[in-house]
């Protein structure tokens, strides 16, 4: 597709050489047709009208204007005599000729490699578009045909150059490299046609679908893999912490004691809680009155939120 329209533009480029018809070729074509009239009128002779359009047709193209942005390439017998614009600037009828016109504004240029291998052998679609601008216009107009569509070939082979030389991870993730690379190597083969490349950027990379779930699943064991050695590291970080506790309980008891039964507690407040305790531990800590009081506030509690049996306040009276 890039060809065609770079082709499409160079045939329309050529076209407008021969179709260009400005103000002031109007001017002489209708003063020298005004003038064979009026001949024609006072001698009665038809001739003088024809005469005055083939006199202003020919003159007529003299006149050429460029517009800001182009410079006009102009061949004397065939041979290059210089550039000519912007604006009005005349040339020798059937002498002198405008070869082609040279546009230098910035121009884009969209190319793409399809099923390209990449330095794996992975099969890639790569869509980018290329940012270029004419800088010499006379090497553009005499050492290359087709400019336009010369740039395009160039950034298609260079395209698929890079593609075969970078690993698939490599063009996925480095992208800015790799359009550096890419813009260095199109301005590299297109500088001697007068050519610079502003910037290459890579629109699109399309991997095969089953490669595409395969780099899925990599992501996601990745993932659990780096949660799992987080775990590792915060279970590290707890044991030393824990053993600098230790460290201070040994020489406190007093803190020990007040620890373990904050644990007691927080663990018997909840209902239906169950907690086994060493009897060691509730020896050496002292522990029995604050279980069992623990165990007395439970049953109470228990107790008042049970409903009363049916007709239990009646017996009671008669007993």
């Amino acid at each position: 597709m890039p060809k065609e329209k770079a082709r499409r533009r160079s045939r329309g480029n050529d076209t407008q050489i021969d179709l260009r018809i400005n103000i002031i070729s109007i001017v002489i074509i209708l003063a020298f047709v005004g003038i064979g009239l009026t001949v024609t009128v006072s001698q009665h002779n038809p001739a003088g009208v024809l005469l005055g359009a083939v006199i202003g047709g020919i003159l007529a193209q003299s006149p050429k204007v460029a517009k800001q942005w182009e410079r006009a390439v102009v061949l004397r017998l065939g041979k290059y005599v210089g550039l000519r614009g912007p604006g009005l600037f005349w040339v020798i009828p059937f002498i002198e000729s405008v070869s082609s016109w040279i546009d230098q504004r910035v121009i884009t240029t969209n190319f793409k490699a399809e099923e390209t291998l990449t330095s794996d052998t992975v099969p890639v679609n790569v869509d980018a578009v290329l940012f270029w601008m004419v800088y010499d216009p006379e090497k553009a107009a005499l050492e290359v045909q087709d400019y336009a569509l010369a740039v395009s070939w160039a950034a298609q082979t260079a395209l698929r150059d890079i593609i075969g030389r970078t690993y698939l991870s490599d063009l996925l993730r480095g992208r800015e490299r790799i359009e550096a690379d890419l813009q260095k190597l199109i301005d590299e083969r297109s500088n001697p046609w007068g050519v610079t490349v502003q910037s290459v950027e890579m629109r699109d990379i399309v991997i095969p679908a089953s490669l595409q779930d395969a780099m899925s699943r990599e992501a996601q064991a990745s993932r659990e893999k780096q949660a799992r050695i987080i775990l590792g590291q915060a279970e590290v970080e707890i044991a030393a912490l824990f053993d600098q506790a230790s460290e201070k309980y040994q020489q406190n008891p007093t803190a020990l004691h007040l620890r373990a039964m904050n644990i007691l507690y927080e663990g018997l407040k909840e209902k239906g809680a169950l907690m086994l305790v060493p009897s060691t531990a509730v020896e050496s800590m002292g522990l029995g009155g604050l279980i069992g009081a623990a165990a007395l506030e439970q049953q109470m509690l228990a107790s008042r939120g049970r409903p009363k049996p049916p007709g239990g306040e009646e017996r009671g009276k008669a007993v």
